[in-house]
């Protein structure tokens, strides 16, 4: 009897250090790695730094070969007011054209 309680509760144990482990896991993955040697990596020789400079000179000056973009096309240019103030200001209806009329006193 004693031997099948500690199987029980070993298994238990077991089981609940998984699931721990498991739900842990995860998290490891957001440590990031630190490379804490230098990199091994010899330094570029005199032939490739010139390379390189040339590869960068040719890409700059590809660049320089690319012709002006045209202005991007406006369809509603033509129904757009030209007049920017105007445009900005709210078109007054006719009945709010008209001076009101005061009512009940009279200014003489």
């Amino acid at each position: 009897m004693k031997a099948l309680f500690m199987r029980a509760f070993l298994t238990r144990a077991l089981s609940l250090a998984a699931a721990v482990m498991l739900l842990a896991s995860p998290a490891l993955a957001q440590i990031p790695k630190l490379n804490l040697l230098q990199d091994n990596k010899p330094s570029k020789t005199q032939e490739e730094k010139d390379a390189e400079s040339a590869q960068d000179k040719a890409y700059k000056d590809s660049l320089k070969k690319i012709p002006d973009a045209k202005a991007p096309a406006d369809p509603w240019g033509a129904v757009r007011s030209t007049d920017a103030p105007a445009a900005k200001a709210p078109a007054k209806s006719a009945s709010s054209s008209k001076p009101k009329a005061k009512t009940g006193t009279s200014a003489e």
